[in-house]
C-alpha cells in the first residue's frame, strides 16, 4: 500500500482530513486540535480528538480516544488490521497505546520535534525491542496539520 492509499473506503488524505475536521472542532472547544481516526477495511471504527481540559483526565489524548473506541467497536483490544490516523505525531504515551492495542498501521500529519515518539525524539513503533512494531507514514497533509495548530497557539497568545 503506498501512503496515499488506504484501501477500500478511501486514500489516507481523506481519512487525515477527517482527522483534521475532529481537531478543529476541538479547538473551537479549548483542546488542543489533535484529531485521530481508527480506520479497518474502508471503515472508521474509532473517533478521537483532545478532550483533557473538557474531561480533566491527562490521558485523553485523541489517539487513545479513538483506540478505546475503535477496540469497543470491534470487541477486542487488538487492532492489527486497522490503521490510525492522526492529524499530529503521537507522544510516548500514544505511540506506546499504538503498539499496546497492535495497530497495523499509523498515519500523521504533523512532526513534533517536542514530544514526538514516532520518529521525531523517539522510534517507538519501530522499537525491535518492543513486542509490536507499526509501520508509520508522515507528513501526509502536514502543512494544514502544522498551520492548525499553529493558527490556535497563535490565537491564544494574542
Amino acid at each position: 500500500m503506498s501512503g496515499s492509499e488506504a484501501g477500500p473506503g478511501g486514500s489516507d488524505e481523506s481519512y487525515l482530513r477527517l482527522a483534521l475536521e475532529l481537531g478543529a472542532r476541538a479547538g473551537e472547544a479549548g483542546e488542543v486540535p489533535v484529531g485521530a481516526v481508527v480506520v479497518r477495511r474502508g471503515e472508521v471504527i474509532g473517533r478521537g480528538a483532545n478532550a483533557r481540559e473538557a474531561t480533566g483526565d491527562p490521558t485523553a489524548h485523541a489517539e487513545v480516544l479513538a483506540i478505546r473506541e475503535a477496540a469497543r467497536a470491534t470487541g477486542s483490544w487488538r487492532l492489527v488490521d486497522s490503521t490510525l490516523y492522526v492529524t499530529l505525531e503521537p507522544c510516548p504515551m500514544c505511540a506506546g497505546a499504538l503498539v499496546a492495542a497492535r495497530l497495523g498501521r499509523l498515519v500523521f500529519g504533523a512532526a513534533d520535534p517536542k514530544a514526538g515518539a514516532c520518529g521525531s525524539l523517539y522510534n517507538l513503533c519501530a522499537d525491535p525491542r518492543l513486542n509490536h512494531e507499526l509501520p508509520v507514514v508522515r507528513g501526509v497533509l502536514a502543512q494544514e496539520a502544522a498551520l492548525l495548530l499553529s493558527g490556535w497557539f497563535a490565537a491564544r497568545r494574542v
